[in-house]
């Protein structure tokens, strides 16, 4: 298992449903993620993913997630997206 996933890491699910979804990692545990991109899936009520089922794209991106709010995520989604 990968320890080195934590929170404010940028990632895009490898499955399921929002197969290709690039989420922001607003919390992490020894087995899970909980993943937000503030319009479907807010920072409040993020998605709980399997740590295996995602793919960490950039480390260090922001240091305390839970200090943004659902519009700045959005728009740090956003920036990345178009930085590619």
């Amino acid at each position: 298992m990968d320890e080195r996933i934590k929170a404010g890491m940028l990632a895009f699910s490898k499955a399921g449903r929002d197969l290709g979804t690039l989420y922001l990692i607003v919390k992490a545990d020894s087995r899970f993620v909980w993943l937000a991109d503030g319009r479907y899936k807010t920072r409040n009520s993020p998605k709980k993913k399997n740590r295996h089922h995602i793919q960490v794209i950039k480390k260090e991106c922001v240091s305390d997630p839970n200090a943004l709010t659902d519009v700045e995520i959005k728009r740090l989604l956003k920036i990345y997206r178009k930085s590619e």
